[in-house]
């Protein structure tokens, strides 16, 4: 019985990352983008700690979630410092600067 419960969530998480994977690919701004990875990110993080549950084998899935959770918050600060060294990223503050050393 409870199986059928982590599965029916299982399988709303993967509809909800499949509903991110639009934001991650047509966001308007990279900022949006980076985001949108992370959420996917995340939300596949709790998928492999149901898919844990289901198999009833949950050390061995938390250790791959918590090694995933990792590696998607490494990546989502390297790509925010990548952008933003690159000055692809224009953030509000950095807007203002240029407007006051303009004017």
């Amino acid at each position: 019985m409870m199986s059928q419960v982590f599965l029916s969530v299982a399988l709303t998480l993967v509809m909800l990352i499949f509903l991110t994977l639009v934001r991650a690919l047509g966001g308007p701004t990279v900022l949006d983008r980076i985001v949108g990875v992370n959420m996917i990110g995340t939300k596949t993080t709790v998928l492999l700690l149901l898919i844990g549950l289901i198999y009833e084998n949950m050390p061995m899935f938390i250790d791959i979630a918590l090694a995933y959770a990792f590696l998607n918050f490494i990546a989502t600060i390297g790509a925010c410092k990548y952008f933003r060294r690159s000055k692809r990223v224009h953030l509000e503050d950095d807007l203002a600067i240029e407007k006051e050393g303009s004017a």
